[in-house]
């Protein structure tokens, strides 16, 4: 069965792309004008650190794609969704893949003593907020209507506290 090419969220990019766009434009700026703020640090302290967050950020984006395929839903945002995922790491946030990206990110910035790559997450998260997540939220709505948007008033897009099950009104 051949599922319609418009069933998928109108990104404006792939996603991973803005992480490897931020990544190739924070070594070439780092190259061109280097801000010299991590290398101050030692080496074997910034890889330890940096390590360690870069670790927590993989294990979480892990985390957040081995439950989609649990689902047996796609990963990839281009494909179609065929199922919600509300438990597990989706019921504390909604956006764990990308949750994770960010201290994935940084505990590289930290680790390659990349000064720019924090800077540049910045308008790189607004990319990701209103060209990405966004649009899979409304996306999400169409397909899923209103669990969708109990799961959505339940869990929190980001990071914070999920809030209780609200009791149904008939």
């Amino acid at each position: 069965m051949n599922t319609p090419s418009s069933d998928h969220p109108r990104l404006v990019v792939f996603p991973p792309l803005i992480l490897l766009a931020v990544l190739v434009l924070s070594i070439a700026l780092q190259w061109l004008v280097p801000l010299a703020v991590l290398t101050r640090f030692d080496l074997g302290a910034r890889i330890g650190f940096g390590g360690i967050i870069l670790s927590i950020g993989a294990l979480v984006t892990w985390i957040g794609a081995h439950a989609l395929l649990r689902r047996g839903t796609n990963i990839n945002p281009l494909r179609p969704t065929l199922a919600l995922a509300t438990d597990g790491i989706y019921a504390w946030t909604r956006n764990p893949m990308y949750v994770g990206g960010t201290p994935a990110m940084l505990g590289l910035a930290i680790v390659l003593a990349l000064d720019w790559l924090p800077l540049l997450m910045v308008p790189a998260g607004l990319v990701l907020h209103f060209g990405i997540v966004r649009r899979e939220e409304q996306y999400l709505e169409a397909k899923f209507g209103a669990v969708f948007r109990s799961y959505k008033a339940r869990v929190p897009r980001y990071v914070g506290v999920p809030r209780p099950d609200q009791p149904q009104r008939i």
